[in-house]
């Protein structure tokens, strides 16, 4: 996700307002923010979970929708996501 460099700080704010209540989600196994090395307003949120059920669970959730609302507002440009399976 990549956000607008004066929204930076409202982000986080967000993320921390809301970051125990989503890695309490039922499947949900770990989930972390990181930040990229040389651009600061760039952020990626990787999350494990159980299976694609509990993702989407959370997905059509109104915590999703409420968090995903808010921090849309907050972006430079389009955010990008990925689903992934480990080998």
């Amino acid at each position: 996700m990549t956000f607008k460099p004066a929204q930076v700080a409202a982000f986080l704010t967000l993320f921390n307002e809301y970051k125990d209540q989503i890695a309490a989600s039922e499947g949900c196994h770990k989930l972390m923010l990181l930040q990229d090395n040389s651009s600061s307003n760039i952020f990626f949120t990787y999350s494990e979970w159980e299976n694609e059920e509990s993702l989407n669970k959370y997905r059509f959730s109104d915590l999703f929708k409420t968090v995903w609302s808010r921090t849309k507002i907050l972006f430079e440009s389009k955010a990008e996501a990925w689903s992934l399976n480990e080998l």
